[in-house]
């Protein structure tokens, strides 16, 4: 197997990097279980039971991936060997920062559905985010055992579901495909880019392969019913059909690269660096993006990453691009399971391990040493982060570990944002949901015998602005140095367009860019304003209008520093601020660089920010949650009652295939053991999903409560600041 699969990673074209992806409990380990066995790589009867991609013991606990895994494997297809790599990702929401990770890595996904569920909103999310990276879908139709044993459907009725499934996956490619594959990326029953079979009873089949066979759906609703699926298994074998199904139908490296790199890479495509990497050069420069950083009691850190052009292999030297550091590889390997296979030399296309550089983390670009190249565009998960833990060692001796290990879990997980709070000293750490923070931190902790207090789940709000503020003069502490700032809401268009990853959210602009000015200008900004972006923050833009001011390069990097403290801290209640457009129209410096050091300069932007935010009615945004609630038609009214109770609203209702759809939207500071609750008075049958979250304004009459607690559990004063001008 080893040989074979290195055989194939030579040939880039005989390489397939792919992604499993669906809502949670759609199949996606147990099929990939059922891949590896057909393959050769673990005991045919232990597929779907298996379940090797769970290397955590709360994944197999709670019996769902937690972790992304990364599986390599042989398969033959018309007589020549080729090379899958595979990445099992996780189907709920909370860990859907490893799917976000997961699709920069490949170029293909195979997106899973029960069609008794059909599609839910975590389907709808995951295919968002592959195709938001150019990443192309085929579809496989799981657990069509369930419309034979318990819904005893007829071929016919079968048929009309399938295309049903087909038709709304279309719709969500259509919606969400970039727009030269709109059409071209519709997934074809005919075509073979739509398979269907259960995974767990290890067969599928697809009209081609029915052509081929002679296989025809009376055939395989007669031996499900004769509890003949063994038979079926051998007749219509599951990884014959969706391996063939993902060579015929997903690109190579070569073919993706083409039209992937321009998306994920903004350097110059006419630049050597850029050729090598649309062309897939295994002779060029080193170009390598970290998509995941995995723990190892042994080596410390495993980095995996995807080669988009030259090659590594054991004892090269390489660099880290934004760590600004050259590092030397210990270890190459493929991975097969949690197992990793070392070899010699990896080329370009491949997906792979290394270790020997400890200190990378996701995202991070790898070159060749002496190589200076632009780095790899941010990868920026959909959802932001609104549930907060504070965390504290019980034995203050522990601070130091538990510091190391918080370090470690976001580099390991991007989408956890650790904080320390300066003030109080205490440590706080935010992450997508309440399981989120559960296994990633508080199960990790335990597990390493860190005892920690942690408090109850917090809230962190937003501050913004629905109005423009006066002009507003900021002096440093000497007096010496002025700046006229002037604060006012950022266009609905251009927030939208960084929400949605059409615009870049954070980041500095170096050098004119005159095709991002332009993408400003399309999403509603002036040109001219937005050819004086400085720096983007928490969705929030820094603008220097001024005209010849001297001296001010000297400063303008301190008057970044004192933006960025505004944007993370808000005036209100030191929450972040966001949707903001921050202009300097206008400075006074002394000539002196003594008088203009750090110490009067971001004081003076700082206190211009803040005071024109509050004199413009600084207002806080809370995060909400749009959900769909699963529920049975008799049991509606009890779901409605526990939205109305949580100041939540019903958006839309309707009823599919004899249950209820409830869509609502409820404030994250009122969902905290809402899913209990929501089984408690629906005796366990009523499930709900996220679909989206969201930031508005807290209720008027919520407003002074709101700022008052959030400033008390931060130790403030609770007076609710006024302008001081």
């Amino acid at each position: 197997m080893t040989e074979r699969i290195t055989e194939a990673m030579k040939d880039p074209t005989r390489i397939r990097n792919i992604a499993t992806s669906s809502h949670v409990h759609h199949g996606k380990t147990t099929l990939t279980d059922n891949l590896m066995a057909g393959a050769g790589m673990i005991a045919e009867e232990m597929s779907g039971k298996a379940m090797v991609t769970w290397f955590d013991p709360e994944e197999r606990k709670r019996e769902l991936t937690v972790y992304g895994a990364n599986v390599s494997m042989a398969h033959e297809f018309e007589g020549k060997d080729y090379l899958i790599n595979l990445v099992d990702t996780p189907g709920h929401v909370d860990f859907g920062g490893d799917v976000t990770r997961a699709m920069r890595a490949v170029d293909g996904t195979i997106v899973l559905i029960d069609p008794v569920e059909g599609i839910m909103p975590q389907t709808e999310t995951v295919l968002r985010q592959a195709l938001r990276e150019y990443v192309k879908p085929v579809l496989f139709i799981n657990k069509v055992d369930r419309f034979i044993r318990e819904l005893k459907l007829t071929p016919e009725q079968m048929i009309k579901r399938f295309e049903e499934v087909i038709r709304d996956v279309n719709i969500y490619i259509q919606k969400y495909a970039p727009e030269e594959y709109k059409q071209k990326w519709v997934v074809n029953v005919m075509d073979g880019s739509v398979a269907m079979g259960s995974a767990y009873r290890k067969w599928a089949i697809s009209i081609p392969y029915m052509k081929k066979t002679g296989i025809t759906f009376k055939d395989i609703i007669d031996l499900t019913l004769q509890e003949k699926e063994d038979e079926l298994a051998k007749r219509a074998p599951m990884h014959q059909v969706v391996l063939d199904m993902i060579i015929t139908h997903l690109p190579n490296p070569v073919d993706a690269q083409k039209y992937r790199i321009e998306k994920i890479w903004k350097g110059d495509l006419n630049s050597d660096a850029g050729k090598d990497m649309v062309a897939c050069n295994t002779d060029g420069t080193l170009a390598m993006i970290i998509t995941k950083m995995v723990p190892d009691p042994h080596v410390g850190f495993v980095a995996t990453g995807r080669i988009f052009s030259g090659k590594i292999f054991k004892g090269k030297n390489v660099h880290l691009l934004t760590m600004h550091k050259d590092e030397k590889l210990q270890q190459v390997v493929v991975y097969k399971g949690i197992q990793r296979i070392p070899v010699d030399e990896i080329p370009a296309g491949n997906v792979i391990g290394i270790v020997g550089i400890p200190d990378a983390f996701t995202g991070e670009t790898v070159t060749d040493v002496g190589k200076v190249i632009e780095p790899f565009e941010e990868i920026k998960h959909l959802f932001e982060p609104v549930v907060t833990k504070s965390i504290e060692p019980k034995n203050p001796m522990e601070l130091p570990k538990l510091v190391d290990t918080l370090k470690r879990l976001g580099r390991e997980d991007p989408t956890m944002i650790v904080k320390i709070n300066q003030e109080t000293g205490e440590y706080l750490v935010s992450g997508l949901g309440e399981l989120h923070l559960e296994i990633k931190v508080e199960h990790k902790l335990r597990d390493l015998g860190i005892d920690v207090e942690m408090s109850k789940p917090i809230v962190v709000y937003r501050e913004t602005l629905f109005e423009k503020s006066p002009e507003l003069e900021g002096k440093s502490p000497n007096k010496h140095n002025k700046f006229e700032i002037i604060v006012e809401p950022l266009e609905d268009g251009v927030y939208q367009a960084m929400v949605n990853g059409e615009l870049p959210s954070e980041g500095e602009i170096k050098k004119k860019n005159i095709g991002l000015f332009q993408d400003f200008k399309k999403f509603g900004m002036d040109y001219d304003e937005a050819k004086s972006i400085q720096l983007m923050h928490n969705k929030s833009v820094l603008l220097d209008q001024t005209k010849g001011i001297q001296f001010l390069n000297e400063v303008i990097e301190m008057i970044k520093d004192a933006f960025k403290d505004v944007m993370e801290d808000g005036p209100l209640a030191r929450e972040p601020c966001t949707k903001l457009k921050v202009k300097l129209m206008d400075a006074e410096l002394h000539e002196d660089p003594v008088h203009r050091g750090e110490g009067q300069i971001r004081p003076a932007v700082r206190w211009g920010i803040r005071q024109a935010m509050l004199l413009a009615n600084a207002q806080i945004l809370e995060p909400k949650q749009i959900i769909r609630i699963d529920i049975p038609s008799e049991l509606i009214g009890e779901a409605i009652r526990e939205v109305e109770n949580r100041r939540g609203q019903i958006i839309d209702m309707k009823e599919e295939r004899g249950a209820s759809v409830i869509t609502a939207k409820l404030p994250v500071s009122e969902m905290f053991g809402f899913d209990a609750t929501l089984k408690s008075a629906t005796s366990g049958r009523g499930f709900y999903s996220l679909i989206e979250t969201a930031f508005e304004k807290v209720p008027k009459e919520l407003f002074e409560s709101t700022v008052r607690a959030i400033r008390k559990r931060k130790g403030l004063s609770e007076d609710i600041p006024k302008p001081e001008v």
